[in-house]
């Protein structure tokens, strides 16, 4: 098996919400229906050696990708809807600087977590990072999250900054540049970049639902009479108002 860091990041999709039951040999069986597969990873705890819900196809060209994308995302393994996207988009082309620092996180907080509670707010151009000890794979309580666009990155910090995740008021903010101490990502020139790079992907994810489905029937404008359901009494010409008792033939029809 192909070491991770050397797959075709272009060829390689993430699968995510993956059952328990499912291993690399079915998830290679079920990728193959798209297209040659070439390398199968899931990532699995160091004690209990159980794997963490999510893991990484690499198939032979970028199109089987694309179409496994298309035709296995929110498809169900053992009852659960499984998500299926790019698990890197080139990140020398889009990775605008959207890069979030999540911390004081409860040591049960793993990468799927982060993932099921941040791509709710956008595409992740890579897979979340739980900061780990690399002698006891025990969580530093800090972790990233990487999107593809500013706004699904100012969406999360507004929506989760100062919430609770596993019993613990975590904060998010946008992380340091690796090349300064000092400087965030979220500047203003990363901004005008980012708004003036064609290649930007503009997609949001599956869980940005509409709030409701379009009415199948025009609604009428407001200024429109209101019908009513009961029977409606007309006078005769000439009389004014409404008498107590009107002749059947003056009844109109309730609509």
């Amino acid at each position: 098996m192909a070491h991770i860091e050397q797959r075709n990041q272009d060829a390689t999709i993430y699968v995510g919400d993956l059952d328990l039951k499912v291993s690399e040999s079915l998830l290679w069986e079920l990728m193959l229906q798209a297209g040659p597969v070439v390398n199968v990873h899931i990532p699995r705890d160091k004690l209990s050696k159980e794997h963490m819900g999510y893991g990484f196809v690499e198939f032979r060209s970028e199109e089987d990708a694309d179409y496994a994308i298309k035709i296995m995302n929110m498809i169900k393994l053992f009852g659960k809807p499984i998500r299926v996207n790019k698990a890197s988009r080139d990140k020398k082309t889009y990775d605008v600087g959207a890069n979030l620092f999540i911390g004081n996180l409860d040591p049960d907080v793993d990468e799927k977590l982060l993932y099921d509670t941040f791509s709710a707010f956008g595409v992740l151009i890579d897979a979340p990072k739980v900061m780990r000890d690399p002698e006891t794979g025990n969580s530093r309580g800090f972790g990233f999250v990487n999107y593809d666009s500013f706004e699904a990155a100012d969406a999360a910090i507004d929506a989760m900054n100062g919430q609770f995740l596993c019993n613990r008021t975590i904060t998010v903010s946008y992380a340091y540049k690796k090349d300064s101490k000092h400087e965030r990502h979220g500047s203003m020139a990363e901004r005008i970049l980012a708004a003036n790079n064609p290649h930007v992907m503009r997609n949001r994810p599956n869980t940005m639902f509409a709030a409701g489905p379009v009415p199948p029937f025009p609604v009428p404008p407001m200024h429109q009479p209101v019908v009513m359901n009961q029977p409606m009494y007309l006078p005769p010409p000439g009389m004014h108002g409404v008498p107590p008792m009107m002749p059947p033939q003056y009844h109109m029809q309730p609509y």
